[in-house]
């Protein structure tokens, strides 16, 4: 399992790469979002908001969250490799320049200049379950400072979200729900549900760089 993993890390960093180059062309104006962000702020502006398919759950903080990663998630959306109907709707009605723009947004949203945060140890039984995932071979040892700037920062996110998404690696043949990824559907299939839980909620329990900024839509609009 570890060579099968070491080669499919090996094939996302060239995937990574080439999105990567393609995503620098466009060159994000995070002031320019402020009039495209009336979507995002629905859900993602609003403390505690709730998703409810394919179940319950908090949708991911995404202020601080890395500009890359976001552009690629979103791309992701629109090519159908994430096939959750709301944010493919949602990334199908942008252009590369407003996903650039809505990236650089919310990187810099809510940012500070407080010192990264240090990841607290886990406890024996998560921590074989993080070295059986080689998780921070991508994530980085505080889940914070990922290897690659288009993988998301994780420490701090709801742990409800980690988990559901993390199962959605898991799931095939379904047209609304899913996603495809090479290598973390590798990684997520050698685990149980509850396996799956317990990392979520070890990364979710840390300090992180993630946060959800309260906005009203209604603001943005009257501009």
């Amino acid at each position: 399992m570890n060579k099968l993993l070491t080669s499919l890390f090996a094939l996302a960093v060239a995937s990574v790469t080439a999105v990567s180059v393609q995503a620098q062309e466009v060159k994000g104006d995070a002031k320019a979002a402020e009039q495209k962000i009336a979507m995002c702020i629905g859900c993602h502006g609003i403390k505690g908001y709730q998703a409810s398919f394919p179940e319950v759950y908090r949708v991911p903080m995404i202020s601080g969250q890395g500009a890359k990663y976001i552009s690629s998630a979103l791309h992701a959306y629109q090519k159908g490799e994430r096939k959750h109907p709301t944010m493919r709707g949602i990334a199908a009605s942008l252009t590369d320049q407003d996903i650039a723009d809505i990236a650089a947004y919310y990187e810099q949203h809510g940012k500070t200049d407080a010192p990264a945060p240090v990841a607290a140890a886990p406890d024996a039984k998560v921590a074989e379950l993080l070295k059986k995932g080689a998780c921070v071979s991508c994530h980085g040892d505080n889940f914070s400072k990922p290897i690659d700037p288009s993988y998301p920062k994780l420490a701090g996110q709801h742990k409800d979200y980690l988990f559901v998404a993390l199962k959605s690696y898991k799931t095939e043949n379904l047209s609304t729900w899913g996603r495809g990824n090479a290598v973390m559907g590798g990684v997520a299939k050698q685990f149980s549900n509850n396996e799956l839980k317990a990392l979520a909620g070890y990364v979710g329990s840390l300090d992180g760089e993630l946060k959800t900024v309260p906005q009203s839509k209604f603001r943005w609009l009257s501009h």
